[in-house]
């Protein structure tokens, strides 16, 4: 249950650690994780979870940082505002030095609240939606992109396809809603030629859309964009398909999970994705897919690279710094220009956000996500 802002800003500053909690365990830097480890989303989670232990791992390895072992304490964030206060507050006064995640945006923005109190530093590698950073908070940072930078190469792929007509179906989260909306402005803005027949949203996990799917049939759309989440985006291509929707199926991000494909079934390469690359089709990712899929005996997800790229930026700022208080951390992480991740150059402007993170277009071949050809 998603409570509202009200009663959830009340939670955040009535429950919200001082800004004097202290690591608890001597001689350990201690990171914070919060994503979700159950649920609906788990999968994506554990992705990323699995993805931050092979940067510490590595990092433990080389003798640690500062001369001390790197732990991680991580918290279940199941893309519920609730917990995700619950999750911060955690890790708050657990005593971590800079926290990793969440998955989503709606996690995200709550969270986030509690950790400025502190000045505590956050790296997302998956939560997108504009008004994170857009908050003004000097200690938030993304190694993804945003959901108005996703809208507009949204829009421009639609037109680049000279598709005419748009349906957009999003799940009310603050994700899905907020990718829909951006990609409805840009059409707007940029192709207005392009017009949007119909906005409305899906209920998670309700599982027969045919309701919805034969609204959209009836008005012809040339394309339909998903924006919500891989377990009901699976199912919705496959009731589209099997309905009859005519034109094409696209879905955002949010959808680049394997889960989508298995969901999907046969109809899983009838789907376009946009999405920032993911890291079987980065080539400076080739050694992390490797070694992640000999521990974890499974490719990575899409936000895996991103992940350890955020871990290592943590651990970098750590390091540079020498220091683990947040505002050593923030003022390197603030100050970061062309860090070599594995996803390709980190550099963040005065918001946190990174510059220049290209998006492409995936599709599914063989049960494997692979770039479109089109």
């Amino acid at each position: 249950m998603f409570f509202g802002l009200a009663s959830l800003l009340a939670l955040v500053l009535a429950g919200a650690p001082s800004a004097g909690a202290h690591q608890a365990r001597a001689g350990t830097i201690t990171l914070g994780f919060y994503a979700p480890l159950s649920g609906a989303y788990a999968s994506a989670g554990q992705d990323m979870l699995n993805a931050m232990k092979l940067a510490v791992a590595a990092a433990n390895k080389s003798g640690g940082v500062m001369g001390e072992k790197v732990a991680i304490d991580a918290q279940d964030s199941p893309c519920n505002p609730q917990v995700a206060v619950q999750a911060a507050q955690k890790l708050v006064s657990d005593g971590v030095v800079a926290v990793i995640g969440p998955y989503c945006s709606g996690d995200a923005l709550p969270a986030s609240v509690i950790f400025h109190r502190t000045g505590l530093p956050m790296i997302t590698s998956a939560a997108t939606n504009p008004k994170l950073t857009d908050q003004g908070f000097n200690d938030i940072y993304r190694t993804i992109g945003r959901d108005d930078e996703q809208g507009l190469f949204a829009a421009n792929f639609m037109n680049k396809m000279h598709y005419k007509t748009v349906a957009l179906v999003h799940d009310n989260t603050v994700y899905a809603k907020g990718v829909a909306t951006q990609t409805q402005a840009a059409l707007k803005a940029h192709f207005p030629g392009i017009k949007v027949v119909y906005f409305d949203a899906i209920t998670p996990g309700s599982r027969d859309f045919s309701s919805i799917l034969t609204n959209i049939r009836s008005l012809k759309p040339s394309v339909t964009y998903f924006t919500g989440y891989y377990s009901d985006g699976g199912l919705l291509l496959k009731q589209f398909e099997q309905l009859g929707v005519p034109g094409q199926f696209m879905a955002a991000d949010a959808n680049n999970d394997p889960t989508f494909i298995k969901l999907a079934g046969k109809y899983a390469d009838k789907a376009l994705i946009t999405t920032a690359p993911i890291p079987q089709l980065v080539s400076s990712s080739a050694g992390f897919v490797k070694q992640y899929t000999a521990t974890y005996h499974q490719g990575p997800g899409a936000y895996s690279a991103y992940t350890y790229d955020a871990t290592n930026l943590a651990l970098h700022a750590i390091s540079v710094a020498k220091s683990t208080s947040a505002s050593a951390i923030n003022k390197v992480l603030l100050q970061t220009k062309n860090f070599m991740g594995i996803t390709g150059p980190i550099t963040f402007n005065s918001k946190g956000d990174r510059v220049q993170l290209q998006y492409i277009v995936v599709t599914v071949r063989n049960g494997q996500f692979v770039a479109a050809k089109m």
